[in-house]
């Protein structure tokens, strides 16, 4: 059982699905829903920290090199045109719908990249990241219990 919570846990904080991936494995694999979104959960909620200190990290150390600079432009490019006039009319309640629907391309690493691009208050954005991130797992959560559980009965 605690192999799935910690696969639960390394899908959910990674950047290929996170608890989008996370959560219906936990769910699928025998996790009650409650431990499968708390886990998911956590770990989607970790991905904002960890993320700015990258970038900050990074940035701060490799800016000066060329192809650095080059790839990390056109990542912010990328993100700016997928969220740039939500984000910028909106602001932390286009932040927060960005981040809450659950589909590939939104989610917490987007939202965090976007929050840096657009230089959103920290607090602000982890505050908008959050909530987008709770509706969503619950989202996730509900969706993948009740799918077992209709899967179940064919």
């Amino acid at each position: 059982m605690i192999h799935i919570i910690l696969h639960t846990f390394l899908l959910s904080i990674s950047p290929f699905g996170e608890s989008r991936v996370g959560i219906p494995y936990g769910v699928i694999n025998g996790l009650h829903p409650v431990t499968a979104l708390s886990v998911g959960l956590v770990a989607n909620l970790l991905v904002f920290p960890i993320l700015l200190f990258l970038i900050d990290t990074f940035n701060e150390r490799l800016w000066k090199f060329r192809l650095y600079k080059s790839q990390s432009v056109k990542l912010m490019r990328r993100a700016k045109d997928g969220v740039g006039d939500k984000i910028q009319k909106y602001g932390f309640w286009g932040l927060m719908v960005f981040v809450m629907i659950p589909l590939p391309f939104t989610g917490v690493y987007m939202g965090t990249i976007a929050a840096y691009i657009f230089k959103l208050p920290r607090a602000q954005a982890f505050v908008a990241i959050s909530i987008g991130a709770v509706i969503s797992c619950l989202i996730l959560a509900f969706g993948s219990h009740f799918g077992k559980m209709g899967a179940e009965l064919i």
